[in-house]
């Protein structure tokens, strides 16, 4: 892949427009954000919290993510996120639901300034999960394939959320 603006890795100076192994990226990114929102997601859901202060330690993460994300992938593909967050809403609820109901919880139990971190990460990580699948499939140089990919991303993600709704 091609990164859109400068950025040092381990030392290595890639360049505007140089090429990356998609192997730096994601799996760090992947699992970073998996702990980061996975330690959000259970300070949300799991006993009291302090929104004040989930929102300073998830705020802050968030602010860093999405710096490298424009770095890293572009302020169009950063455009795209929030393409997919649109339509993530209506998976993000049907998954966190199904989440929470496996510790006897319901996404009313809490207030809705309680889910702001949880659904930011999930539209940071499904971003991600978005940007491995152009990667993977060679379509980011691809305008025609990358828009087959799009649609078919679309059209699976919202097959399985409604799935997932349904059994909800």
């Amino acid at each position: 892949m091609k990164v859109n603006n400068d950025i040092r890795i381990n030392g290595k100076l890639y360049k505007v427009g140089s090429k990356i192994p998609s192997l730096l990226i994601f799996p760090f990114f992947l699992i970073h954000m998996l702990i980061f929102g996975g330690s959000g997601f259970a300070m949300a859901y799991f006993g009291e919290v302090d929104t004040i202060f989930l929102y300073m330690h998830g705020g802050f993460a968030i602010f860093v993510y999405l710096i490298f994300y424009l770095v890293i992938f572009g302020l169009d593909a950063v455009k795209w996120m929030f393409i997919n967050a649109a339509l993530g809403i209506f998976g993000i609820y049907s998954e966190l639901r199904i989440v929470l109901r496996q510790f006897d919880k319901e996404i009313a139990d809490f207030p809705w300034t309680v889910h702001v971190v949880p659904f930011t990460y999930y539209v940071l990580y499904t971003f991600l999960i978005y940007q491995a699948v152009l990667s993977f499939t060679g379509s980011h140089g691809n305008p025609k394939k990358k828009r087959t990919v799009e649609i078919a991303y679309i059209a699976i993600s919202t097959i399985i959320y409604f799935i997932i709704y349904l059994n909800g």
